[in-house]
């Protein structure tokens, strides 16, 4: 069952077995998850920026693609110490403006930038599911690294979607407010 958890979540469909490490950070992850999914902090997720990387996209595609991912998105929130867990679920018009979700589960390790602890820097990662209309609305695996810049309960968060030549290579932006 762990190797099955360990696959769908990383996206790793050679892995033959889990190493002592890996059942290590199973097992904090499904700890963290479980501490999050029983938590009462509640979060607001708006998308504001799907920026393609104009060193990988020929004009062509840059005129054509929408930029502005208009939706919307909530996550539960625990916050162990300074650092943020989420299990989130978003809703926004992708780069061709159909419909994309992403859900799943997010960390990102804080590091506050003064010393009353209003601003925070973060850096992280996200285990995640998403659905596309070219890939049929096929449920997809995605871990990407995350980063965030806080100050209080509203931050802005990216994701950088790694990619190919005219695919891919997206900065991906939403603000965060803790309610």
């Amino acid at each position: 069952m762990r190797q099955f958890f360990f696959r769908i979540l990383c996206g790793c469909t050679l892995l033959t077995a889990v190493t002592p490490a890996q059942a290590s950070f199973l097992d904090t992850l499904k700890e963290d998850i479980t501490k999050t999914y029983h938590s009462e902090q509640k979060s607001l997720m708006i998308p504001v920026l799907a920026w393609h990387n104009r060193l990988t996209y020929d004009n062509a595609h840059i005129d054509k693609y929408n930029e502005t991912p208009w939706g919307l998105g909530a996550a539960l929130s625990y916050y162990e110490d300074e650092n943020w867990h989420g299990l989130y679920a978003m809703a926004f018009k992708d780069s061709n403006s159909y419909m994309e979700t992403f859900f799943g589960y997010a960390y990102l390790k804080n590091t506050a930038l003064d010393n009353e602890k209003n601003w925070h820097l973060g850096y992280g990662y996200t285990l995640g599911i998403t659905q596309r209309h070219e890939y049929a609305y096929i449920p997809i695996p995605l871990p990407l690294p995350i980063a965030a810049v806080s100050y209080k309960k509203a931050s802005i968060n990216a994701a950088y979607v790694p990619g190919l030549k005219n695919d891919g290579n997206v900065l991906f932006c939403w603000l965060r407010y803790d309610l």
